[in-house]
């Protein structure tokens, strides 16, 4: 295409952007951080017609992203600019961030409009907002040299009339821009603009162009460590059948005794979500200290629960505490005031999955049913974004083995894989549950649509159970409110990540001190069965250590790793191998390591 082309029946005033600035204008803007730098100095190199960038969550992908749009205009290499957001909300922070390097873009174009004004580079929509005129997007795209911003791509595999529309509306740009920073989900739903290619084992995988990890932002500093502090307790609740049911919330049980100790446990009638506020909020004032406008977030997983929580807040801190329902009319609106605010507490039910930035929030409460990698990615990721050097991120969580998994694993990153069977081998073994994100993201309650009502949770006591932080876990649990508790959650809200480690450390010691001498006796040894509970959790997590690092080496895909090492050595998957066999694909590794070096 050698210059715009006109949709019929439109003016061609639409298709004379407005003048773009020099780069003396826009250049000063801010200083790339160094992985932006690289991503676009990559892009350059080729300028391919789509390209896939994955940066953790707080890594600055918009701050990418437009450096590389204003490239593009000033050399006339496109006329517009397209963003493609999840969300309303997220279409205004678009504009916003745009406007701060000379980009004009519409955030209020409707589709019935037809065409942006021509005061304008460009428009923000919502995935919903093509899905609904998808031929529309199709002209606009087609009638001048478009780049589009696709921000959170894994969004066209939501549904199939998605991806479809997605794909229709945007085949003629003259460039693609997909971002994302969560994991895509596993399906066989391909996300249009995505190159897919078989790996060892023939699943075809999504291959991202530009990747930025976690692990390699927090050490660069641009995103906080998280410390996550986790809470058990007696669980009691009476079933849809009639059978009243008792358990310790995050004991050995099956999967449906877990989802009904954890609903027992977020209840706002009970106990545990008052106690595991108030810790939230005494963590909170310690950060507070040292970070004085510091803000925290609980999120929730329905309407009617989120407002109760909002209450118990105010009831704790005696202030009044922002809440966000849903992406409705003025939320956007109340989560920026909230940002601009020195308010303590924002309570919320979607509209900070994902993209919303909040920097001053530094504490979270996990009070959600949802369950999956994307999901609790997203969450995790409105805590992280680093404003000074030593600031570290606090979020509470049900003691519920799948949350403990998924905060074990933060630093996993997952390509989206085609045809793929769920493999409890895979980075973490954890499975993916899309329908407990679809019920988190509903505005209706969740509660209610499960049994019809016939759940009841009946008693919901906390205890502080332990904290996860860089790997390794701290404290032995102890009362709401002891000293136990208070070790940890007072940690100073300043401290670099191996001063964190070095304190985590200098606390669970005091606290195994202070039980011994309690007790008149030294600590008890643990019997037998835990000791060997305790070696196996080691031992695979070093197994998974060094198969991440063989994957580093090799290039190989984790799953294909340990398809090799069962095939080497035997036995079943890492969840069911026993110690010993654990042990024989550690020692299998070392030699492919000697074998390499």
């Amino acid at each position: 295409m050698t210059g715009p082309q006109r949709v019929p029946g439109t003016s061609a005033a639409e298709h004379l952007p407005p003048a773009f600035p020099e780069r003396a204008a826009w250049g000063t803007a801010g200083k790339l951080r160094a992985w932006q730098a690289e991503a676009l100095e990559q892009y350059f190199r080729t300028e391919p017609r789509d390209f896939l960038a994955v940066a953790t969550p707080g890594a600055g992908k918009t701050t990418f992203a437009l450096r590389l749009a204003a490239e593009l205009l000033a050399e006339r290499k496109v006329d517009r600019i397209t963003v493609v957001a999840p969300t309303e909300h997220l279409k205004v922070q678009w504009a916003d961030a745009a406007a701060r390097v000379g980009i004009r873009v519409d955030p209020y174009f409707k589709n019935s409009q037809g065409r942006h004004g021509a005061g304008y580079h460009g428009v923000a929509v919502t995935y919903a907002q093509v899905a609904a005129k998808p031929v529309l997007h199709h002209n606009r795209t087609q009638a001048a040299r478009t780049l589009v911003i696709l921000d959170e791509i894994h969004h066209a595999g939501d549904a199939l009339s998605w991806g479809d529309a997605v794909r229709e509306a945007f085949a003629p740009a003259a460039r693609r821009l997909a971002l994302t920073g969560t994991p895509f989900r596993s399906d066989t739903s391909a996300i249009p603009f995505v190159v897919y290619e078989p790996d060892d084992e023939g699943i075809r995988t999504s291959q991202a162009d530009y990747s930025y990890g976690y692990s390699r932002a927090l050490g660069d500093g641009v995103v906080r460590p998280v410390i996550f502090m986790t809470y058990s307790g007696q669980m009691r609740w009476k079933t849809k059948t009639g059978d009243v049911m008792e358990t310790v919330l995050g004991a050995e049980a099956t999967k449906d005794i877990h989802a009904q100790a954890w609903r027992t446990a977020l209840d706002p009638r009970g106990e545990w979500i008052p106690a595991v506020l108030r810790a939230a909020d005494i963590r909170l004032t310690e950060v507070r200290r040292t970070v004085p406008d510091a803000g925290g977030l609980v999120i929730a997983t329905d309407q009617e629960t989120a407002r109760a929580y909002a209450k118990q807040l105010r009831e704790i801190t005696g202030e009044q505490v922002t809440v966000v329902l849903s992406d409705e009319a003025g939320a956007g609106k109340r989560i920026e005031e909230f940002q601009e605010s020195q308010r303590r507490w924002m309570v919320a039910v979607r509209m900070v999955s994902e993209g919303v930035d909040v920097p001053r929030l530094a504490v979270g409460v996990y009070a959600t049913s949802a369950s999956t990698p994307l999901f609790f990615a997203q969450a995790v990721g409105r805590f992280v974004r680093a404003r000074k050097r030593g600031e570290t991120a606090s979020v509470f969580l049900p003691s519920v083995p799948i949350l403990l998994a998924l905060a074990n694993s933060l630093e996993a990153e997952r390509d989206h894989a085609l045809d793929r069977k769920p493999d409890p081998d895979d980075e973490g073994i954890i499975a993916l549950d899309d329908d407990a994100l679809a019920r988190a993201n509903e505005s209706e309650s969740a509660s209610s649509a499960l049994d019809d009502g016939a759940f009841e949770a009946l008693r919901a006591e906390a205890s502080f159970d332990r904290v996860l932080f860089d790997g390794g876990e701290f404290g032995a649990g102890g009362a709401v409110g002891s000293d136990d508790e208070l070790d940890f959650i007072g940690l100073p809200g300043l401290l670099e990540p191996d001063q964190v480690a070095q304190l985590l450390r200098s606390r669970q010691a005091e606290q195994t001190k202070r039980k011994g001498t309690a007790s008149g006796v030294a600590p008890p040894r643990a019997d037998a069965a835990e000791l060997e509970h305790r070696a196996l959790k080691e031992e695979r997590t070093k197994l998974q250590s060094m198969v991440g690092a063989w994957a580093r080496r090799t290039g190989q895909k984790h799953g294909a790793i340990h398809v090799e090492l069962r095939r080497a050595c035997g036995g079943p998957a890492v969840a069911q191998a026993s110690r010993a066999q654990i042990q024989e694909r550690i020692a299998t590794l070392q030699k492919w390591f000697v074998g390499r070096s």
